[in-house]
């Protein structure tokens, strides 16, 4: 495991080029599997994840190109082989091959997935999804099985979950007959992938609501498909940009998404301003971080939840940044009952924070972060704390600093290149 060597004090400022959205890229690689034509995907991140997807892919029969941000895959045959055990630990995404394979196969074999720890996160609503549509299946600690001839139905969804609604989308597609899907999830990155599904001939309508449409069809053809922004590695880099006093323009960004961040980042007053036709977004800091409080001068809450909620993916980040701005806030974080404990980290850099439970953060600030050592313990807890530690004063060392590459594209390059002291040990 590597770790990030960062001395704090030196603004993040310059130009940065945003990845493809982590989060569209991962079904919309599963979503190529339901084909035996080319399908092309352009804007796609260099991260872990993409490469254990891509791996797990090849296992399946899929034939696989990559150059630079493009990345082409063939499948002739999709073979009926169970997913590698130690891949499909390394990702919670691995579990989206399961509408792929049940489509076009009739039969999925799965291992359960791994990830993140940041909280139970159940897979019922994926199996009840499958089961609605004439599906049986049989799960077990160590081997999940799914199997039947799928048929249009109509599901309602026992939660908004983004994964089940895209692994019922690509199930749906190619079922007999019209599903529709209800309490389906808005996010952006699933809109990524009904768009791709309709250029391969798919008939899905609603996409970006709760309420998906599918008429299904006997077969995919090809395409080319473009990744979303990831709004998310946005969002971290403008944070970075906030908590050390810098400006920062992100290039290769859609403004839809930052309608929804807009809210949030504005109560520490982080403001931007978009060009659509050039695909940019710049920040200035006007003036000093401070909390904007609710009328009656009452301390404002955050909360996260469903698109169009604050994403959770946020929250970590959103931490750091109100530990630089004057004034309290109570963080609300509803879907995953762990993600918080990263805090123990921040307090140990000097942060004050109070934690009230596993959903519930006081933040208080600004305060003085101190360089030290701490541990990644996911994706977004890490590069919040590498964010603490850009504006720490002295060193830190961020150990298990391979979880945040699962997210995000040669971290420590890309911040060096802002004006980070950083480099990987």
């Amino acid at each position: 495991m590597s770790a990030l060597i960062i001395e704090g004090g030196h603004p993040i400022s310059g130009t940065h080029r945003v990845s493809g959205n982590k989060n569209a890229v991962l079904p919309m690689i599963a979503a190529a599997l339901l084909t035996d034509e080319k399908v092309t995907l352009e804007n796609v991140p260099d991260i872990a994840d993409v490469s254990s997807m891509l791996k797990v892919a090849q296992t399946l029969g899929a034939r696989i190109t990559r150059r630079q941000d493009q990345v082409t895959m063939t499948t002739p045959v999709l073979k009926p082989a169970s997913i590698n055990r130690e891949l499909a630990a390394k990702m919670r995404t691995s579990i989206l091959f399961a509408g792929p394979l049940l489509a076009r196969r009739g039969r999925a074999f799965l291992p359960p997935p791994g990830g993140d720890q940041i909280g139970h996160r159940r897979l019922d609503t994926h199996f009840a999804a499958f089961k609605a549509m004439g599906a049986k299946s049989r799960v077990g600690k160590r081997t999940m099985m799914v199997e039947g001839e799928l048929k249009g139905a109509s599901i309602l969804l026992d939660e908004a979950s983004v994964t089940a609604t895209e692994n019922a989308l690509m199930a749906a597609v190619l079922a007999k007959g019209r599903t529709v899907i209800y309490n389906a999830a808005c996010e952006p990155h699933i809109s990524d992938l009904a768009r791709m599904l309709n250029l391969m001939g798919a008939k899905v309508q609603g996409a970006g609501t709760n309420r998906l449409e599918i008429e299904g069809v006997e077969k995919l053809h090809g395409c080319t498909a473009r990744v979303g922004c990831d709004y998310i590695e946005a969002g971290s880099y403008i944070a970075a940009a906030a908590v050390t006093g810098g400006a920062i323009t992100l290039e290769n960004i859609e403004p839809e998404p930052f309608e929804v961040l807009r809210h949030a980042f504005g109560r520490f007053g982080v403001t931007w301003t978009i060009d659509p036709r050039a695909g940019t977004l710049s920040y200035v800091p006007r003036k000093k971080l401070k909390m904007k409080y609710d009328l009656g001068d009452a301390i404002p809450s955050i909360a996260d939840g469903p698109w169009p909620a604050f994403p959770s993916d946020l929250m970590s980040i959103l931490i750091v940044l109100a530990t630089q701005a004057r004034g309290t806030c109570l963080f609300f974080e509803k879907m995953f009952e762990s993600r918080l404990y990263f805090v123990d980290h921040l307090r140990g850099l000097g942060a004050k924070i109070v934690q009230c439970d596993p959903h519930r953060v006081v933040v208080t600030g600004p305060g003085a972060l101190y360089g030290g050592k701490v541990n990644s313990p996911d994706i977004r807890a890490g590069i919040a704390l590498v964010i603490a530690a850009l504006a720490a004063r002295g060193r830190s060392a961020i150990h298990n600093a391979d979880t945040i590459d699962r997210g995000y594209v040669a971290v420590e390059k890309s911040l060096a290149a802002l004006g980070a002291k950083i480099e990987r040990v």
